[in-house]
Parts: C-alpha cells; sequence; structure tokens
C-alpha cells in the first residue's frame, strides 16, 4: 500500500488487491493506521459486488496491510495464526460472523490451548474484524489466565554456568544475556555496535514469515539502548572481530546441555533476564534504571515478570524494619 501526494495537493492511497489496482483519495495526509482502515472500507464495500470475504481472505489482507509497519516476527506470527484457526471458521463470510461464532471457537481452541495462547488469538481476531466487520461490538468470555512464578537461576547456577562454558564460542551471548540482552539483540550485534565498554544495542535478528533470519529494529522503542559490560569482556570480543557467528538455536542448545551436565534445574536463555533484574534489585539500583536497562516498555511487564524477586526485597525491608522496632523497644 502507497500514500502518494499529488499535484493538486491532495493525497491518494494506493493498494493492489487480487490483481486490481484500488484507490482513495483525501484532502489530508493520512496517518498509515488511518490510511489501513480508509484502504479496508473501500476493499470492503469493493467485496459487495463480488465474492464477500471468507475470515482466511480478510485475516490474510490484514496481514498484508500491516506488512511495512510491524515487524517480521509479529509478521510471521499473525500469518501463522490465520493457519491455526479451525477450517469451519476461516471459511465464514466475515460479515456473517457473530459472537455465537466467536463463542465457539474460544470454546474450541480452549480444549487444545492455553489460556494465553487463546487470548492472543483473540487479539488477532478481534483486530481483523475491528476492520473488515466494525459494527460487531465483540464481548468474549476467555479462560482464565494462569499464574506461573517464573524460575529465576541462583547467582551460584550462574557462575557454574558460566565456568563451564568459559572459552567456547558460547561464552561470550550467555554473558551478555546475564547483562539483560535478548537473544535476538546478541545475535544482531557487530564489532561496531561496540565503544569502549559500552554496547549500543539498536537491532535485532529476528525469523519473518518465510522463516529466514532478517535484521530489524528493536522490539520497542525502550529496547533501543546501551548498556556496559567488563572491559575483559569488551576486549575478549574485540580480539576476536565479532560477538557470536553460530546459529540462533544452538545457544540455547548449549544451555540446556550445560545445565543437564551440571544438574542445574532447566531454565531458557531469557530467564538470565529475570536473573539480571532480580540482581539489580537486590543491589539497590532504582526499578526505573532496571527499566532502561534491560529495555522494557513499561515496569507492568517487568514487575509481573520478577515480582518474586521484587517481594523478597521488600520482605527483607520489612523484616529489618521490625528488627529496629524490636531494638529500639526491648533494648
Amino acid at each position: 500500500m502507497k500514500i502518494e501526494r499529488l499535484p493538486s495537493g491532495s493525497y491518494r492511497i494506493r493498494k493492489m488487491y487480487k490483481g486490481k489496482i484500488y484507490s482513495v483519495i483525501t484532502d489530508y495526509k493520512p496517518t498509515q493506521k488511518e490510511a489501513i482502515t480508509l484502504m479496508a472500507d473501500k476493499l470492503q464495500r469493493a467485496g459487495s459486488k463480488t465474492p464477500r470475504l471468507t475470515f482466511r481472505e480478510a485475516a490474510e489482507d490484514y496481514v498484508d496491510m500491516k506488512r511495512n509497519i510491524l515487524s517480521p516476527r509479529t509478521i510471521k506470527e499473525y500469518s501463522e495464526t490465520v493457519g491455526r484457526f479451525p477450517k469451519w471458521f476461516n471459511e465464514l463470510i466475515i460479515t456473517d460472523i457473530t459472537q455465537v461464532e466467536i463463542n465457539r471457537l474460544v470454546n474450541e481452541l480452549s480444549k487444545t490451548r492455553a489460556p494465553k495462547t487463546v487470548r492472543n488469538y483473540h487479539g488477532f481476531l478481534t483486530a481483523v474484524l475491528g476492520t473488515f466487520s466494525p459494527s460487531l461490538k465483540i464481548s468474549t468470555t476467555l479462560p482464565q489466565k494462569i499464574k506461573n512464578e517464573p524460575y529465576t537461576p541462583s547467582q551460584e547456577d550462574v557462575k557454574r554456568i558460566l565456568e563451564k562454558v568459559k572459552d567456547t564460542p558460547y561464552e561470550i551471548p550467555i554473558v551478555l544475556a546475564c547483562y539483560g540482552m535478548r537473544r535476538s539483540e546478541i545475535c544482531a550485534l557487530t564489532i561496531d555496535d561496540l565503544d569502549g565498554d559500552i554496547v549500543h544495542i539498536n537491532k535485532a535478528l529476528v525469523l519473518d514469515e518465510n522463516k529466514r533470519w532478517v535484521i530489524k529494529t528493536t522490539k520497542t522503542t525502550e529496547s533501543t539502548r546501551d548498556i556496559i559490560i567488563p572491559m575483559t569482556l569488551a576486549s575478549k570480543i574485540r580480539n576476536q572481530g565479532y560477538v557470536y557467528k553460530g546459529h540462533p538455536n544452538t545457544i540455547y542448545d548449549c544451555l540446556k546441555r550445560t545445565e543437564k551436565d551440571l544438574e542445574i534445574p532447566y531454565f531458557s536463555l531469557h530467564k538470565l533476564r529475570h536473573y539480571f533484574a532480580s540482581q539489580m534489585s537486590t543491589l539497590g539500583v532504582p526499578e526505573a534504571d532496571i527499566l532502561k536497562l534491560g529495555g522494557w516498555e513499561t515496569d507492568h511487564v517487568m514487575k509481573s515478570v520478577y515480582r518474586h524477586s521484587m517481594m523478597e526485597k521488600e520482605e527483607k525491608a520489612k523484616r529489618e524494619a521490625a528488627d529496629k522496632l524490636q531494638n529500639a523497644l526491648f533494648s
């Protein structure tokens, strides 16, 4: 989809759809979101004169409209989601879909999918329907979220793992994960991103919808950040001339193998971000600074994932206060 400025000062939104070019003219420059909405309305009205869109067709069009806006990873997830909906729902005419069909779909998905997955699918569903059938008011009862206490590796666990992978190709990426970096960020780093002992994080390596590894911008604006690493680690990176050259998945494999060899409870590479936040909190680093260093978009996300370590810190503070009161009263 293109937005073009015309000699008259107006703007034209153009899109190729099923071999035909559709246009919408506006007297102002529309935002990308406005352009998508206007074109969706145009396609829907055009569709009334031709065979009506099924949910699958509408969903695929929705993904196509978002192709230049969303990250390759999100486009990949959306494209896969379309294929995971049952055939009977994908073949429904989108303007005929009611809350009854949505409830049936959610009930069916809930039998084999986790509550979080069902909620994600429903979010995509409502986005598609909101674009192509905006008159439908959706009010769905979704499965209750399951609260999982994330396992945070201990200091001893991490030290043993780092000792085990020392001087291997996986030492640098695993250490960087301990500093709060995501795997996608680590694998996108180049020697040019290193400035003294500062690492500039401004891109990520992710899978696109064609299952190709591509470089994109960071997950969120907040994810673009600088972190300071030990000078010894920075020197090691410079000496070898790169950060990591292997396949992204082999970092996972190495960590899993190392945990098994050391008889440490299994945890994923991403859990080292849990460790990072936990250690920063224990060391007394303000939450606002932890948020920036880890590249989290909101403190809600950070606190919901790392509330366990935060609660331990609060409990320690309460006990210290109680001890001080006890000493003041009875000493």
